[in-house]
């Protein structure tokens, strides 16, 4: 009897013909104006989908210009970038597979001094500055909240004219939604800041106007809950982070999947198993998000894989992927 990770599942409307998901990786692959650079873009995404029936997940891409703050970054907001995109999707479908776009938006995580360069704004939801960086974020206006919305909107009908099958809504890894969702960097007193509720206010309409605009099956959303990178830990993830499920659930019952981020990983590093505290698990979200479909990812090699299929119904993101030698 083969393992469940190579059973065929549905994710939303599309027919998947085994468990194992391209993650998204940043590749750093795009011109400066941030359109991809198409033939080496093409062929890294086409040996991805060698076998039919595979879900890829792009790398983030950016919802506007100033939704960045780094270079050589992909971008989805104008017709330039739609029509490099088109030919990468074009050749995915050609393998009979499929491929979704990750939408991105920086927020404090970004460079302030790529954006200053062009005119743009160092914004979040706060002004709580990363220890690292010289200057404060702007938080943005309720206008401009509002303005991000409906960017992530137009991104996700530009995503599906280039092709895409669908798209994944970055609301992890401490960029702009992540922090609207978490206490140490949502120090805001209007009613996108300070209870759960408020807190969560923002990432949910942005999945709310993404999944009106192009079919709430053909939107995912990702979290990390217990995430440190980018100095965003919390006391406890749980109480946000299992409300904030209960909501997507609730408000968009045909979301086509949550990407839940496990606590071994943090940002881009693994954490060896004797670092992960008892209380670090992402059960908690997994019984909320039942029976819906659910995607894991996070420092996963081959025995991880199969002891989490064994356990859970996840659909799994390995880490990383074996590469023949001919990739990109």
């Amino acid at each position: 009897m083969a393992p469940k990770l190579f059973e065929p599942t549905q994710v939303g409307s599309i027919s998947l013909k085994h468990r194992v998901v391209l993650a998204p990786l940043t590749r750093f692959r795009a011109s400066k104006a941030h359109i991809p650079h198409v033939r080496i873009v093409k062929e890294y995404y086409k040996q991805r989908a060698h076998t039919p029936g595979t879900l890829l997940i792009t790398e983030a891409t950016y919802i506007a210009e100033r939704a960045g703050g780094y270079d050589n970054i992909p971008g989805i907001w104008n017709q330039d970038q739609i029509e490099a995109w088109k030919e990468i999707t074009d050749a995915i479908h050609a393998k009979g597979s499929y491929i979704f776009c990750q939408l991105w938006a920086l927020g404090r995580a970004s460079d302030p001094k790529v954006l200053a360069s062009k005119g743009l704004p160092y914004v979040s939801a706060s002004n709580v500055k990363l220890s690292y960086e010289t200057v404060a974020p702007r938080p943005l206006t309720v206008e401009e909240i509002q303005e991000y919305v409906q960017l992530y909107a137009r991104a996700a009908r530009n995503a599906i004219s280039a092709g895409f099958d669908g798209v994944e809504i970055h609301g992890a890894n401490g960029y702009l939604l992540d922090q609207f969702t978490r206490d140490v960097t949502n120090k805001r007193t209007d009613i996108y800041g300070g209870s759960i509720e408020n807190r969560i206010r923002f990432p949910l309409e942005v999945a709310d106007a993404v999944a009106e605009a192009i079919g709430p099956e053909r939107v995912g959303y990702r979290v990390s809950p217990w995430n440190n990178a980018k100095e965003m830990k919390v006391a406890d993830p749980k109480p946000t982070f299992a409300y904030l499920a209960s909501q997507l659930k609730a408000r968009q019952p045909k979301l086509a999947y949550l990407h839940v981020v496990e606590p071994r990983m943090i940002g881009l590093y693994d954490r060896k198993d004797e670092d992960i505290e008892v209380q670090e698990e992402n059960d908690f979200i997994r019984s909320v998000w039942s029976p819906k479909r659910l995607i894991s990812a996070g420092g996963l090699i081959t025995a991880m894989l199969f002891k989490l299929q064994r356990m859970h119904d996840d659909i799994i993101y390995p880490r990383l992927l074996p590469i023949g030698s001919s990739s990109v």
